[in-house]
Parts: structure tokens; sequence; C-alpha cells
């Protein structure tokens, strides 16, 4: 038995010096070195609730960081938590940007050098509980906003966490090892062919929903001038004024996101910008109109330009059970007429098909349209239903509303709730963090 282990603790001896040898050289072999942005940490903790810049170890050991991760992710809850050096380039929206990056409601912690920084969605973690967070990371460390963090975050964490990392799972570990036996140079081969075949596929992907897109973003910008607005004409009021700036800002803020857009995941935050915008836009009508202003509802569930759905109707996909779904008013009287609904199509390989039939890849768009977790029940017995059942979409806090619910509608990512840079100390800018208040400065 003594002859077998020493033997084993031999063999692995020697494995673990040749993959050494291996990670030194592809440290070494241009473009190796992790870029410190937004698109590396969010990448990071897409795989991790916990990302460790390389420039920031002596802010968090390997085992410190792995010990986290792991509390995170047996708690089942959506933490994140990201460490940076002091010297990590920032702009004035990096929360904004990591939260549309990283496509994920949750908390997001920052330790960047000696400076330690919260934002939430407000799903997920109320604007106090959020504060508390913040201060409890200054004064008692990450760790104690991990704590706190698990204790109080509603939610359920991403299923990306549970796959593990894309890149290198232990299945590819072994096959690495076995071809660092082989030869260093084909293991780095290996790898950079596996990296850019991943690459090329969330390029594809990502053209394929720009399409979409962009059309619901033309859509939205035709909305607009349609809606023949003035600020200063007679009659408008603060409030009117108020909605036309936060419509305004949703459709800057979709094209923006969808300019930078790097991945499929990105998209999401495009569609719950529009979402919010389009409410905004039935909210200013009403009041130009004089009438009660509109409940929070999700989009119409056949085709999200139609606007903020009306009503629930009862539909059903072919061969599945029937379930109410959210409409429009015109949907509602077309149905109601026994007429089919205006259906959203996409171009699919078997020509136009109903965005719910289309596959997978169009998942990203429609869950920030509906939120995820209602969205599963919508699409049963869909194509696209059995990808969107998965935690990833998960919005498992009834409580913080939905669609039909107390307002949030589940696309509850608002560029407030996530302003701010990874700044040197500044403050919450006296806003309100959870309901659309100003988180100017840095922190």
């Amino acid at each position: 038995m003594t002859k077998r282990t020493n033997g084993t603790r031999r063999i692995m001896v020697a494995l673990s010096g040749l993959l050494l040898a291996l990670g030194t050289a592809l440290a070494a072999a241009p473009g190796a070195s992790a870029a410190s942005d937004i698109s590396t940490v969010a990448e990071g903790l897409e795989k991790s609730p916990v990302y460790v810049d390389p420039g920031a170890s002596d802010l968090m050991s390997d085992s410190d960081a792995e010990a986290l991760s792991q509390q995170i992710m047996d708690s089942d809850k959506p933490v994140f938590l990201a460490v940076l050096p002091a010297d990590f380039p920032v702009t004035q929206d990096d929360f904004g940007a990591l939260r549309a990056a990283v496509g994920e409601r949750g908390v997001y912690g920052v330790l960047r050098g000696d400076t330690f920084s919260v934002r939430a969605d407000p799903s997920v973690l109320s604007g106090e509980a959020a504060r508390n967070l913040q201060t409890l990371g200054r004064t008692a460390g990450p760790d104690a906003y991990v704590d706190g963090a698990i204790r109080d975050a509603r939610g359920s964490a991403p299923s990306s966490w549970a796959a593990g990392d894309d890149d290198v799972s232990t299945g590819a570990l072994i096959t690495l090892g076995a071809v660092a036996v082989a030869g260093g140079a084909g293991a780095y081969a290996l790898v950079k062919r596996n990296k850019r075949k991943k690459a090329e596929e969330r390029k594809a992907a990502l053209d394929k929903l720009r399409v979409v897109v962009d059309e619901d973003i033309t859509a939205f910008g035709e909305e607009l001038e349609r809606l023949d607005f003035h600020p200063g004409e007679q009659g408008a009021t603060d409030a009117m004024r108020e909605d036309y700036e936060r419509g305004l800002d949703s459709y800057e803020q979709a094209k923006s996101i969808m300019a930078s857009a790097q991945r499929p995941e990105d998209v999401k935050g495009v569609t719950q910008a529009l979402e919010d915008g389009r409410f905004s836009l039935a909210v200013l009508a009403a009041r130009r109109e004089g009438r009660e202003l509109p409940e929070r509802r999700l989009p119409c569930f056949f085709d999200p330009r139609h606007g903020p759905s009306v009503a629930d109707a009862s539909w059903a996909p072919p061969g599945a059970p029937v379930r109410a779904v959210p409409v429009c008013a015109a949907d509602k009287a077309r149905i109601d007429d026994g007429e089919d609904p205006a259906v959203r199509t996409v171009d699919t390989d078997r020509g136009p098909r109903p965005y719910y039939e289309a596959g997978p890849a169009y998942g990203p768009w429609a869950g920030g349209y509906f939120g995820g977790g209602i969205l599963p029940g919508l699409l049963m017995g869909t194509m696209l239903g059995s990808m969107m059942a998965s935690p990833a979409y998960a919005y498992s806090d009834p409580s913080a509303g939905g669609w039909g619910g107390d307002g949030s509608s589940g696309s509850d990512f608002d560029s407030d709730d996530f302003g701010g840079g990874f700044g040197d100390g500044g403050g919450f800018g006296g806003g309100d963090f959870g309901g659309g208040g100003d988180f100017g400065g840095g922190f």
C-alpha cells in the first residue's frame, strides 16, 4: 500500500512540475496575461462568485478567495465579490458596466485597493441593506460583507457557477496534464484553439441577436418621435418631463450597451432598458391624456415592442398546456375576437418563426424583457422554455415583485442603482440606492 502511495505521489509531483512549466510558458506567451478591464472582471464573476485580479494578490490570497467562493456557492445566493488593485483603471460608470456585462441580478461588492463599495438590484437587496453592507465591508472587510450579503440577499445563484469554469474544467485539467507530458507546445496550441472557437461561437450568437435587438432599439426610437412631446409645451408638468427624460435615458442606455456588447448575455441589459423606457412613455401618455396611471406589468408576451401588458390571456403553444400570459390591449382584442395575436418572429434556418420557437439563442433577449423566473412557466412546451428553466434566469423572490405584482416586473436593472465607478472613497451621493436615486460619485 505504501509503495503504491509513494509511486502515485512521485507521478503527481512529476505531473505538477510539467504543469507548472507549462503554466509559466503560457503566462509568458503573447496575450496570455489577464487584461485588467471590466470585461475580464465580468468573465471571472460568471465562473465564480469571487474574482481576484492578478494585480490584487496582496489584498486576498487564493485560499481565502476559494473559501469565500465556496461559502457563497453553498448558500446558493447571488452574491458577487471582485478584488481589484488600487490602480485598476476606472470610469464614471464601472458598476453599471459590470452589472450589464455579468447580466445577473445580485449583490455586487468591489474591493479596490483600500476602498470597498457595494451595489445591488432592488429585487435582491434593499437600499438600506446595501448601504449597511458597504459600511460593513469597509470596516470589517470582505469576509463580513459576504456573511451579511448571504444572510440578507434574495434570489438564487447563477447556474454558470455550478457549471464551473468553461475553459478549465477538471476533465480539461487532466487532459491538459496528459498533453503537457507529451509536449507544452502542443498544449498551448490546444488552449489557443479552444479559446478561439469559443470566441467565434459567442460572436456568431451575438450577431444573430444584434439583428433583433437593433430592430427593437429602432422601434423604441420611433415611439419617442411619434410621442411628439416637448418639455416646454403648454400643460407640461415636472412629472411629465421626468417621464420623458427617463424614456430618453433608456433609449441612450440601450444603444450604449448594445454598442459595447461583447457576448450574447450583454443583450439582457439592452432589453431591460427598453422595457423600462416603454413603461415611462406609457406613464407619460396617461398623464398627458388625464388617464389613471398604468400598473407596472411585464411587456406584451407576444411582442415586447407592443409595450406594457394590460391584462392576462389564456394561451398555449401547440401540444402544450394552457397558461396565462401578459398581453397588450391590441392582442387581447384579437384573442377575444378569436383571432391570432401579432407574434414577434425572427429569422431561423427554417424560415421566420415565433421567437419562443427559435431556440436558446434568444434567451438573453427574452430574459431582459421578462425578468427570468416567470418566463419558464410562460414558455413551457416551447424550445426556448426548456433553456429558460435554468437558475441563470431565475427570479425567485415573488415578494420583490413580478408581472402584475408590486411594480418591479422583474426588469429592475436601473443605471441609477449601479451608478458610479470604482473610485476613491466618495459616497452614495445622497441618493436612494434602490429607488432610482442618484448614486453619483465614487466610493
